[in-house]
């Protein structure tokens, strides 16, 4: 199988496990919880998280509930991030956000209940009990990266800047916060899980950082097609800051410090190579 197709099976995979957590249908809260996590969402932080697990051969078994729960914790913060008190966006993935969908008191009852969800989900991971130090290591990780110090200190910023006055040092501040910090998180399943060297830790870190710069140019790029509107304000913003030429050479450039972030230290994952290569295709 080629690395697109073993990417495929994992993200099923993913959908599969993330159907047993989300199986309940009974209540409001259930049925947007659902309508979020199954909007069509790529599974891009499971995939980073599969897939270093691979490089330090932890099964897919041990790795999945960790990595559903960093999608869950994803799907919770852009709940979050859609309401009127925050970056009020009438829409999501080509559909309404979840507040539009079911009022704004459900959607964000649904956004604590994923990041609740994702909790419990860790915790009840199994793992063997010569691993439940490194379990409980990885929990308090995740913690920090999804918190003040990672992506709620990256929304604290996006909340209180300017578009028009932000420089380039603060626009890498909050990326790395906001977008970065649950990618590198990701990647520390597999590193922490398998017992990475300290030089493996630092590339994942770097190579985390760069996907995280990356990964938010390209979504800049993306939005700029679209143009401004009452639907999508204008926010701190790659192009705004960069110019149109700039921000896509920047986009090449953060991916090619990405991936040549892995070399030399024993992590030539084909598949976090294409993952971080896929973001040149802004055309999607």
């Amino acid at each position: 199988m080629g690395v697109e197709d073993e990417l495929t099976q994992k993200k099923k995979a993913v959908d599969r496990h993330l159907e047993q957590l989300l199986s309940r249908e009974d209540s409001l809260i259930d049925q947007a919880m659902r309508y979020v996590v199954f909007s069509g969402g790529k599974r891009f932080r499971p995939l980073l998280a599969l897939s270093s697990g691979e490089c330090f051969g932890v099964s897919h078994e041990v790795v999945l509930p960790f990595a559903c729960a960093l999608e869950l914790i994803h799907n919770y913060s852009l709940i979050h991030d859609d309401l009127p008190s925050m970056d009020d966006d009438d829409f999501r993935r080509g559909k309404p956000s979840c507040h539009k969908a079911f009022g704004e008191n459900i959607a964000l009852l649904a956004g604590d209940s994923l990041l609740t969800m994702a909790f419990e989900v860790m915790a009840k991971a199994p793992v063997e009990e010569k691993c439940l130090t490194k379990k409980e290591k990885l929990i308090s990780e995740i913690s920090r990266l999804a918190g003040v110090e990672g992506m709620i200190g990256g929304q604290a910023l996006d909340i209180s800047s300017s578009p028009c006055e932000m420089t380039e040092e603060e626009y890498y501040e909050l990326t790395l916060k906001k977008t970065g910090s649950l990618l590198i998180a990701s990647l520390k399943v597999g590193a922490i899980l398998g017992d990475a060297e300290p030089s493996q830790v630092q590339a994942l870190e770097e190579y985390g950082r760069n996907l995280g710069l990356a990964f938010q140019i390209r979504d800049d790029i993306i939005d700029s097609y679209r143009g401004s509107s009452k639907d999508h304000p204008p926010r701190p913003d790659a192009v705004l800051l960069f110019g149109d030429k700039e921000a896509p050479r920047k986009l090449r450039v953060y991916i090619e410090r990405a991936t040549r972030a892995l070399e030399g230290v024993g992590l030539e994952s084909e598949e976090l190579r294409y993952l971080a290569l896929r973001l040149l295709e802004i055309g999607e």
